[in-house]
């Protein structure tokens, strides 16, 4: 059997490391850096470009250009209408609503796209290696759901992996950082990446990984910051020059660029230049946008995102039953922790200051390739107890949520309900399966549904069905229904798909293997 790697598969950007003498390795790509741009285009042959040279040609190319596709990756068309309305490339709706991205007429699921990605990643570690690698642990935020889990797992599948785990990010971090910080003590995970948010608390006891609670936001990124930057500068020029930058894709690519640059750069320093020299053409001829930026400013303008990170820190202590006394260590996670600013926002939330000892774009990657230890029994000391991020339970009647299995519990679990007939001589019950935090059902993750039928005729509220859930330690959920009394019981296991049918999988993996890719 191969080499399991371990595989952050960021917003951003993407990183891969392997297990060498029980130690986790970060491998150098093939232009020589540690992280890889989480970028896609195809060119104006039909060549795929992946990566550093897919982020050089991105302004000239916007429109066949995919960044941050990790934001639409099992989502729906509809949830995503104010983000695509910002992005130079065109997101559709599938056949079955999901958000897909379209490249001069052709849809790409962002399956696809995220498996040319993990493809990279792939031969990366293939050159490393020296051998075939068919197998990876793959890392996805804390708070991402059933749906958008099988979507990552999707796209290992298709860019030709067997995906052996997935694995939360902060979980990923606070393993590598256990490995290397033997004591027993309890991590905070505070992770802003590109694109999303999580927190995490963990306790490491003798070897035992215990995730406590787990909480996040999956709209609030390194992505929202640059967009702040985006508007800040669009909407001054707008109103100097009467041209509004957005509705251009090459100015809109060149204004992401310098905006993410700016935002680098004012972690280090208190200004900035921003230099855009004919950034659009006006009655009297070309129009420069030139100014300078300071990090102040900039602050002021993220504030209202800045204050969107505590109630997820705050509603993680509780959940773990914690205080943030009772936090020995905050680690930083995501390359969104290098600013001045989340760092005090941190520091503010748990009443401490966070560690600086671990490399925040390097340390989840490396966390995954410890987990593949734990897999492979390279690390037999190391045992790691997961959480499930979200409520899990079944839609009643008024559309009501009746949680069955509470998020942060650990697993694996089982938990039941009994619930009663609403109707006189009710002749069936159907059993719908949602996953989230919201009262109402409808506001949630539908995973699935089942009938129990020929149960006893009687008045409502008399005949009675237990429901049973049962959660394995992979996140697979069984329920079971079974009429009270007389044992007649229906069950269903539940694994969430992502959209993608098991022969368009196979389908688009023939088309990443055979498609022409410029390195």
């Amino acid at each position: 059997m191969g080499r399991v790697i371990g595989i952050d598969l960021g917003t951003t950007n993407s990183c891969v490391a392997v297990l060498e003498g029980k130690e986790p390795v970060v491998i150098h790509n093939q232009e020589g850096g540690r992280t890889t741009p989480s970028m896609v285009s195809w060119n104006a042959d039909g060549d795929v470009v992946v990566g550093a040279a897919s982020k050089r040609q991105m302004v000239t190319n916007p429109q066949r250009t995919v960044f941050g596709v990790k934001r639409l990756i099992g989502r729906k068309a509809t949830e995503l209408t104010e983000l695509g309305a910002r992005l130079p490339y065109k997101i559709v709706a599938a056949k079955n609503g999901d958000a897909w991205v379209d490249i001069e007429g052709t849809p790409r699921s962002p399956q696809e796209i995220s498996a040319h990605v993990l493809a990279k990643m792939k031969r990366v570690a293939e050159d490393y290696l020296g051998d075939t690698v068919t197998e990876a642990v793959v890392t996805v935020p804390a708070y991402f759901d059933d749906v958008q889990r099988q979507a990552t797992k999707d796209a290992g599948a298709i860019a030709g992996l067997t995906v052996r785990a997935i694995l939360n990010e902060p979980t990923a971090a606070a393993l590598a950082y256990g490995i290397q910080h033997e004591a027993n003590q309890r991590l905070a995970v505070f992770d802003l990446g590109g694109g999303t948010f999580d927190i995490s608390i963990l306790a490491i006891e003798n070897g035992v990984f215990e995730v406590l609670s787990t909480h996040g936001d999956t709209a609030l990124g390194g992505d929202d910051f640059d967009r702040v930057i985006i508007d800040l500068l669009a909407d001054e020029f707008r109103d100097e020059h009467g041209i509004d930058l957005r509705k251009d894709s090459v100015a809109l690519q060149r204004l992401k660029e310098v905006a993410e640059r700016a935002k680098i750069e004012l972690s280090s320093s208190m200004t900035t230049d921003v230099n855009l020299p004919f950034i659009a053409a006006g009655p009297a001829g070309p129009v420069h946008l030139i100014r300078e930026l300071e990090r102040g400013q900039l602050e002021r303008a993220f504030r209202p995102l800045f204050e969107r990170l505590e109630a997820p820190c705050l509603k993680a202590l509780t959940d773990a039953r914690c205080t943030p006394q009772d936090i020995d260590q905050v680690l930083l996670v995501g390359g969104m922790t290098r600013m001045p600013a989340v760092q005090d926002r941190a520091e503010r939330i748990f009443g401490k200051p966070a560690s600086k000892g671990v490399n925040p774009d390097e340390i989840v990657a490396m966390g995954a390739a410890v987990h593949s230890g734990i897999i492979g029994g390279e690390l037999q000391e190391v045992v790691l107890l997961d959480v499930t991020p979200h409520h899990m339970g079944v839609k009643v009647a008024g559309d009501k949520m009746s949680v069955v299995i509470q998020a942060n519990t650990s697993i694996p679990t089982r938990a039941k309900k009994v619930f009663a007939t609403t109707e006189d001589n009710q002749a069936f019950v159907a059993i719908e399966v949602h996953q989230g935090e919201h009262d109402m059902a409808s506001r949630n993750r539908r995973l699935g549904r089942f009938v129990l039928g020929d149960i006893r005729s009687a008045p409502r509220g008399v005949t009675k069905v237990e429901v049973s859930f049962t959660m394995d330690a992979d996140g697979i959920l069984e329920v079971t229904a079974a009429e009270v009394g007389t044992g007649k019981a229906a069950s269903v296991t539940i694994e969430a798909s992502s959209g993608l049918t098991s022969d368009e999988i196979e389908k688009l993996g023939t088309r990443l293997s055979g498609a022409r890719l410029l390195r």
